[in-house]
């Protein structure tokens, strides 16, 4: 927050920036509840950033986010019963009486399990 011009007027999110800072602060044993409420009614009624800036001037100032961003999960289509279903669709419609699809299925069902076993 830049408190270079006094007379620019603070923003709700400016406010509740510090009140975040100030709830953070008590949550780590730097202020006590006492002097949170004072200024964060303090924050609350400011007009101006220059009225926001002493109430977390004695605080650290708060570490960047350090946590790598991740894309968002995408859920992929259930492989193996989608398969399943086809193997034994081509196995009914095939003129061969031996249940050949069956093996790759049970191949498959047991390569799954192995992927996904708990270690």
């Amino acid at each position: 927050m830049t408190t270079s011009d006094p007379a620019v007027r603070a923003s709700d999110t400016e406010r509740e920036h510090v009140v975040t800072r100030l709830r953070d602060a008590v949550g780590e044993g730097r202020l006590t509840l006492a002097e949170a409420e004072d200024r964060i009614a303090a924050a609350y009624t400011a007009v101006h950033r220059a009225d926001l800036a002493p109430l977390t001037a004695d605080l650290p100032h708060p570490r960047p986010d350090t946590t790598p961003a991740t894309r968002p999960h995408r859920r992929r289509p259930p492989l193996l019963p989608v398969l399943g279903v086809l193997l034994v669709v081509a196995w009914i419609a095939s003129p061969l009486p031996f249940p050949w699809p069956l093996l790759l299925v049970a191949f498959l069902v047991l390569r799954h399990r192995a992927r996904h076993r708990p270690a």
